[in-house]
Order: structure tokens, then C-alpha cells, then sequence
């Protein structure tokens, strides 16, 4: 009879602060036999007594809206006129919240808390997009002040009550990602919630995040809906080598989360699914803004390019780019956008192959694009400066530290927005003909086509999804002719 593995309580903590990073359960462990001592005023939450939903959010119901509480972050950017602050990110469902409420800061070491007062609900989103109105969850960011003779410490968590002394339904981990020596690797990308149940796009998903690779990125970080086993196999792959990171996810209050049901919601209810995309890109932003110079949330079938040959990375345009912004302002911009551009997907892929590149390499296939960009600001992806952004949309800073959200838009001679798409976004329906009706050839892409081979064929027979040959070794990997099999 096999021996069942036993796991003590500090294994056990470890495990499930991995599975929910915004929960303090490590502070709660070692303190909770003084923190839940009799307190004069507000006492610390036991884990057990906090109210979750859908398993990775906290909530908070007031007299006037229900907060559903995703993350917590420490802030002490430069640039921030509020000073060292907790922001907390989470959904509301109200708009232009009235209900006042406090922020419980928790100190380690300190058996109370020391409590202030909300200092801002920071709407993530504008009315003019749409489900502008009560009851329907809005993203936002609550910032708490950190009060002076605290200034330089880092709470170890924060709840949010709508009374000073309530004993709260939520605890969240001030979450603080600062690197050891302060320095900062170059690019991060972000992705929001993936929602690819039915398909399968492993073989793509390893192609671009190859091709990310060679660019320059650092690190991609994914949030996960729901996706097909072969999407799941990648991305475990690249966490095991710490290329990408990949966080679940669902959706708050009562949004559906059974699969299936959740990917016809999200396909139907567009605005919804928009406003849900703000958590885990602003999550992604908080939890890596002392980590890297640039974040780009870009989509899987995206990828900004650099157009000259000599601009080989993310950090070659950037290093011509910057320099050409400061001669239009001295100062760093928050965001430097690129345009627009769809390479079209044929239909059943009739056009001609490129010799010499495997069928499997999307992207090193489709070297047709549209003659014209999409217009200025439309539809543009960003290198975010996440000393400068407060929040993010998926294609601009909605708000920014220090003023105006000014963002330096890239000349088209350096560098675009490559969007692989079968067709154009709804909105752009009347124009798209145009754009499919003239078109050019664009191989800027293939300046990188041996080594994305090289890597992405690597990769795929790692992970087993070449068949087997039966002739001489790598028969099937020459040309056009790779087999590819799908498990």
C-alpha cells in the first residue's frame, strides 16, 4: 500500500502563497497568535474568516456597491504627488463610488493597524466606451496614502473596510517586486487573460514567443482563462526555463466561469471583456514596475517590429527612439506607441509558400500586409515607462504620474505594429476592403528567419510535436515539408 506524502504547515503555506500571491498567508502563520489577540480597535482577519470569490478575489461589501479585490501593491515612484502609497486594484460595481472607506495598513511587528482614510477611486476606463452604469463590475485603482512615520516601511498587507474598526472580509499581500540591487532588465510583455479552450494555437504560441525572444523580451507574462491542453504544455515548458510566467484568472462576482460558458460570455459581452482586461494588465504593470524599463502588452498574434536592419532588438529602436523623443520635450515620455498594420491571413492559406521556411512558421509565411496603417492613435500598442504610467488601457496609458499622458508616436520608418488577423477589427469593417484590396510585400521578419527556425523547431521537438521519422534522422525537418501532429 503506498505511503501518503505528508506536508508540514510550512511547506503547506508555501504551496498555497505560490497558488495566491495576494494573499498574506506567510504574515498571518507567524503572527497570528498576537495579531488576533483582543484589539482597541479593528483586529487582524484569520485567512478563515476572509470572504473569496472566484477563488482569486477578495471582497468588500459596503453599504453602497460591492468590491470585488484582485491585488495590492506598494508605490513609491518618483513621480507620484500622493507619496509612498498601497494601490489596490480591484472591480466595483458602481460607477463614481460615494461610499467612503479605509484602508487597514498592516506593519509587521505592529499588533494594530494603522488606519487612513481612502485617498482616491481611480476609474479605469471612460463613460463614452460604454457599460457606464451601476451594477455592472468597473475596474479600478484605490490608492491608500502611507502615513509619515511609517514612510519607508513596507505593509505587510492591507484590508479595506468601510468602518475604521470593522474586522475585515479581505486581506491582501502588499506585493513589493524590487529587485536585490536595483537594476532593471529592459523589456517585460504582458498578456491579458488567454481565452483559447478550443483552439489550438500551440505551434503559433511557440513561434511568437521565440520570435519575442529574439527581439529582446525578458520575460512574458501571461494571464490564463481557459486554454487547449496543447497551449497549457507550452507555456509549462517556458516556465520551466523562467521565459514566461503565467498567472490564472477568472472573472469576478458573477460573471460566468465554467469553461465553455465563459468563452460565449467573453465573445458576446465585448465591453465586458474589455473592462475585465484592465485587471491583469494593470496587475502585470504593479507587479513589475521596479523590474523593468519597458512593458508592452501586446496580444499572441502581435509583434512590434523594427523596420531597419540595423535595429535587430527592442533595445537597439529604443536607443535611436528615446533620444529623437527628447528633442521634442525634455523628458521621457510614459508611452511610445507604434502604428497599426494587418498582415492578412488568406483563406485556407492560398498563396504561395516561402521556400526554405517550414509551413508551421506563421508568421515567416504571411509577408503580405495592407499598404496603409490604421490612423495615428488608433489601435497602436505601447513601450509603456511604468515610472510614469499610473494605468493602463490595451493601447495607451489612461493615467499618468506627474500630468498628461503624452506618448511619442514612432515613425513608421523605424518601427510597427505587426497584426496577424483574418480580418479587420469590427469597428474598422468600412475601411478594411481598402486595406485588403491594396496590399505590399513586407519581409522585414525575415531578418530573423534562421535563428526563429532554428529556435522554434528546437522547441517543438522537445515538446514532441514533430512526428516521428522513419527515414534518416530529421527528415522532416527541411523545408516545407515538417510534419506537425497535434495531441
Amino acid at each position: 500500500m503506498a505511503m501518503m506524502a505528508v506536508i508540514d504547515d510550512e511547506q503547506l503555506v508555501r504551496d498555497v502563497e505560490s497558488r495566491l500571491p495576494s494573499l498574506p498567508i506567510a504574515y498571518w502563520s507567524k503572527h497570528k497568535n498576537v495579531v488576533q489577540k483582543k484589539a482597541s480597535c479593528a483586529r487582524y482577519p484569520s485567512i478563515f474568516e476572509l470572504e473569496f470569490n472566484n477563488i482569486y478575489w477578495q471582497t468588500l461589501r459596503s453599504s453602497n456597491g460591492t468590491f470585488q479585490l484582485f491585488g495590492a501593491y506598494y508605490d513609491i515612484r518618483k513621480r507620484s504627488r500622493i507619496g509612498p502609497a498601497v494601490r489596490i486594484l480591484g472591480m466595483i460595481d458602481r460607477i463614481e463610488p460615494k461610499v467612503r472607506t479605509f484602508c487597514q495598513l498592516w506593519f509587521d511587528g505592529q499588533k494594530e493597524p494603522f488606519i487612513v482614510k481612502t485617498f482616491e477611486y481611480k476609474y479605469i476606463w471612460f463613460n463614452k466606451w460604454g457599460n457606464y452604469k451601476q451594477g455592472i463590475y468597473q475596474p479600478y485603482l484605490i490608492a491608500c496614502q502611507i502615513p509619515k512615520p511609517f514612510r519607508g516601511l513596507v505593509p505587510a498587507s492591507v484590508s479595506l473596510v468601510e468602518k475604521q474598526c470593522d474586522t475585515a472580509t479581505n486581506n491582501l499581500r502588499v506585493l513589493y517586486n524590487r529587485p536585490l540591487d536595483d537594476e532593471k532588465k529592459g523589456f517585460a510583455v504582458c498578456v491579458k487573460g488567454l481565452d483559447f479552450l478550443y483552439d489550438d494555437l500551440s505551434v503559433r504560441l511557440v513561434e511568437w514567443i521565440e520570435l519575442l525572444g529574439i527581439l529582446g523580451a525578458d520575460k512574458v507574462f501571461f494571464y490564463e482563462l481557459q486554454v487547449h491542453p496543447n497551449i497549457s504544455k507550452v507555456l509549462r515548458y517556458y516556465e520551466e526555463q523562467d521565459r514566461v510566467h503565467v498567472t490564472p484568472l477568472t472573472l469576478p462576482g458573477g460573471q460566468p466561469n465554467v469553461p465553455g460558458f465563459q468563452h460565449l460570455f467573453l465573445s458576446k459581452k465585448t465591453t465586458h471583456k474589455r473592462q475585465n482586461e484592465l485587471i491583469p494588465y494593470n496587475d502585470c504593470l504593479y507587479k513589475n514596475m521596479y523590474k523593468y524599463n519597458f512593458i508592452a502588452l501586446l496580444d499572441i498574434d502581435e509583434v512590434i517590429m523594427p523596420k531597419l536592419e540595423e535595429d535587430r532588438t527592442w533595445h537597439d529602436l529604443m536607443e535611436r527612439v528615446v533620444p529623437k523623443g527628447l528633442k521634442v520635450r525634455n523628458d521621457t515620455y510614459p508611452s511610445y506607441n507604434v502604428r497599426n498594420v494587418y498582415f492578412f491571413d488568406r483563406d485556407q492559406h492560398e498563396h504561395e509558400w516561402a521556400k526554405d521556411t517550414p509551413r508551421y512558421m506563421h508568421m515567416l509565411q504571411h509577408v503580405t500586409r495592407a499598404k496603409n496603417y490604421t490612423k495615428p492613435n488608433q489601435y497602436v500598442k505601447c513601450f509603456h515607462n511604468p515610472e510614469r504610467v499610473l494605468t493602463l488601457h490595451n493601447h495607451f496609458p489612461i493615467a499618468c504620474l506627474g500630468g498628461t499622458c503624452h506618448s511619442y508616436p514612432i515613425s513608421t520608418d523605424d518601427a510597427h505594429l505587426q497584426h496577424y488577423r483574418a480580418d479587420c477589427v469590427r469597428t474598422l469593417k468600412k475601411s478594411c476592403e481598402e486595406f485588403k484590396e491594396n496590399q505590399v510585400r513586407d519581409t522585414t521578419i525575415w531578418k530573423y528567419r534562421d535563428e526563429l527556425i532554428q529556435r522554434t523547431r528546437r522547441t517543438l521537438d522537445v515538446l514532441g510535436f514533430f512526428k516521428a521519422s522513419t527515414g534518416a534522422s530529421g527528415s522532416l525537418l527541411r523545408g516545407g515539408k515538417d510534419s506537425l501532429y497535434k495531441r
